[in-house]
């Protein structure tokens, strides 16, 4: 099992950039796939992105891509995503995932909120 918690949301303005991380504990971290989701008030809960557990393999949802870049770093047990030329409609609770399989995963961070002002 693997406890994630997700550090590095706030407010910033449209065009800017941000960074979110995500710690996790437990020593199955390095075996684990994972991912970043998202949800906008009023709306469902979407995948952003995702990262084999090796890291070779990583995939993003269209609207992100060319924007965010998902990595992580299995000795320090982190993941991270690097979000630039934000937008308002990237505004959002962010959620940080974790799990064997294809996202969704069985695991959740609490989430870290997002706001991107106009």
């Amino acid at each position: 099992q693997v406890q994630l918690q997700e550090l590095g949301g706030g407010l910033v303005q449209a065009g800017g950039s941000l960074t979110l991380s995500c710690t996790a504990s437990g020593r199955t971290f390095s075996s684990y796939n994972m991912a970043w989701f998202r949800q906008a008030p009023g709306k469902e809960r979407e995948f952003v992105a995702s990262i084999s557990w090796g890291g070779s393999s990583t995939y993003y949802t269209e609207s992100v891509e060319g924007r965010f870049t998902i990595s992580r770093d299995n000795a320090k047990k982190m993941m991270y995503l690097q979000m630039n030329n934000l937008r308002p409609e990237d505004t959002a609770v962010y959620y940080c995932n974790a799990g064997d399989g294809v996202p969704p995963y069985d695991y959740w961070g609490q989430g870290t909120q997002v706001t991107v002002s106009s």
